[in-house]
């Protein structure tokens, strides 16, 4: 005897449902690294993936990446940047030039400046359910009881509902349990001069540290191309050494200035 419709509807239902909380969709990006593409068999691209800083030196390393997952997931969308002043304070700034040394153009970008965890999940939660940006980034600084397993949820479900990625940065954190798809830890790589002794890409040692769908745990060098906007395959050296920082063309996070978050880059705007 077949089922009835309900059944059936509560079967699809429960089929969009995971244990911990995820909506199942097939959409994926890449990297553009064929060698962690074909390991990982792409990202969710209407889902959670979070990236710590392996030490604090190497926050820009974390923040230089997580840009790279936006703009490979978000395309030519408006992205939302909630950063906690914290995290401001630490690591220094956005500023606008360094976005576009990276790729990224800073007239698509929100900017969302709070000074509580819990008021950053809150706006990135609202940000991820609207349906008008394509990806939403979100820099948190140090250990909160906020930013529970709960609360991930709730961003996860927030990107699904609004068909956006969510890519959460855990700067002065140790890796904790989540509903991320995704888990990542981030260090600074040594950079390849390009020709003419020209500053080479940005560089980073990039460690899987969990995937839900069963990806297992391996490291990458991989370089940001900002023409192209990939990561591809890095140098020699994993830059596991305190003392060995990749420059930034630019600057990541440097203060412009004049003080202002997009001084001679293009329009931020800020919120907060």
């Amino acid at each position: 005897m077949g089922s009835s419709p309900k059944i059936e509807a509560l079967r699809e239902h429960l089929k969009a449902l995971e244990a911990d909380g995820h909506p199942v969709d097939d959409a994926r990006f890449d990297l553009g690294h064929s060698a962690a593409d074909r390991h990982l068999g792409g990202l969710a691209t209407h889902g959670l993936h979070e990236v710590y800083a392996a030490t604090t030196p190497d926050a820009t390393a974390a923040l230089g990446f997580a840009l790279g997952l936006v703009r490979r997931a978000g395309g030519d969308r408006p992205v939302v940047w909630g950063v906690q002043a914290m995290a401001g304070l630490e690591t220094g700034q956005i500023h606008g030039p360094g976005l576009r040394e990276l790729g990224l153009d800073p007239g698509r970008l929100v900017l969302v400046r709070v000074k509580e965890m819990k008021d950053l999940l809150a706006a990135g939660e609202e940000a991820l359910s609207c349906g008008a940006v394509g990806a939403v980034l979100l820099t948190a600084w140090g250990e909160s009881k906020a930013l529970s397993l709960t609360a991930t949820r709730r961003l996860s479900m927030a990107a699904g509902q609004g068909r956006a990625t969510a890519v959460l940065t855990r700067l002065a954190a140790q890796p904790q349990p989540s509903a991320a798809e995704t888990r990542w830890r981030v260090r600074g790589g040594l950079s390849r001069a390009l020709e003419a002794e020209a500053p080479g890409h940005p560089t980073y040692a990039v460690e899987l540290l969990r995937h839900r769908l069963g990806a297992q745990p391996r490291t990458w060098i991989m370089e940001w191309d900002r023409e192209r906007g990939v990561f591809e395959q890095g140098g020699q050296n994993a830059g596991h050494e305190q003392s060995k920082r990749p420059t930034l063309p630019g600057g990541l996070v440097s203060p412009a200035a004049d003080g202002s978050a997009a001084a001679g880059g293009g329009a931020v705007r800020r919120y907060g």
